[in-house]
């Protein structure tokens, strides 16, 4: 159900459900939550068609895609424009950045999905007409959700700077690590690095259970990153 102009949405929160919804894309109409399917689900939101940062990061997201594939991961892209209105900005994205943007691009003129997920204040009105970038710069926020439909991170970016989706990545190689094998990860981790052990388990269960470990503090031990 779509929230109406007056209505006080909740900011989505980690852990939350991804908030569901229809709308037209460039690949046609969609229901979000059929849409992600069993897989991973990567929504990026721009502020506006033809802006120059987001050009640069929707022509990055084509060529990264295979990548994202390789994760099991889908994109869609979400502006506050219509359909009509992507169809020409992927034409210039192509043209600049040399990747043809494959995945869906959402069309949200009617700013309900920015609100839905409380990028946009409610009083926004109900157009994207005659609103300007500077008017939509909080539309600036990667969702990162589960096959659960949950939201696993949430990363917001302020218009002048671009967005560095290698990060996305690398959250994502994390999140499958440790909820498969149980590990969180330390900062600046990447793949290959070693892998940080709960810290309710015993010296003798992390041995059984992982092996050989790294004891830095009683509540802070690495292990080799799990096969």
């Amino acid at each position: 159900m779509s929230p109406t102009a007056t209505e006080s949405i909740a900011a989505p929160r980690i852990n939350d459900i991804a908030p569901d919804f229809t709308a037209e894309t460039t690949k046609g109409p969609i229901h979000f939550h059929d849409w992600i399917g069993n897989g991973w689900a990567v929504l990026f939101s721009h502020p506006k068609d033809f802006t120059p940062v987001c050009t640069t990061e929707l022509g990055t997201m084509a060529g990264l895609e295979p990548e994202f594939a390789k994760r099991n991961a889908k994109i869609i892209g979400l502006s506050v424009d219509p359909v009509s209105s992507h169809g020409k900005w992927a034409a210039d994205i192509e043209e600049v950045q040399g990747h043809k943007v494959n995945y869906p691009m959402i069309g949200d003129p009617d700013l309900k999905v920015a609100k839905l997920y409380n990028m946009l204040p409610a009083e926004s009105g109900a157009t994207s007409e005659g609103r300007t970038p500077a008017d939509n710069a909080t539309v600036r926020t990667v969702f990162v959700i589960g096959p659960d439909k949950k939201i696993k991170m949430m990363l917001s970016y302020p218009m002048s700077t671009g967005r560095n989706f290698d990060e996305i990545l690398r959250v994502i190689d994390s999140l499958q690590l440790t909820a498969k094998h149980q590990v969180s990860t330390p900062a600046n981790w990447k793949q290959g690095g070693d892998v940080i052990v709960p810290a309710a388990l015993s010296n003798e269960d992390v041995q059984k259970k992982y092996g050989e470990f790294k004891a830095f503090k009683p509540y802070l031990r690495t292990v080799k990153q799990p096969k």
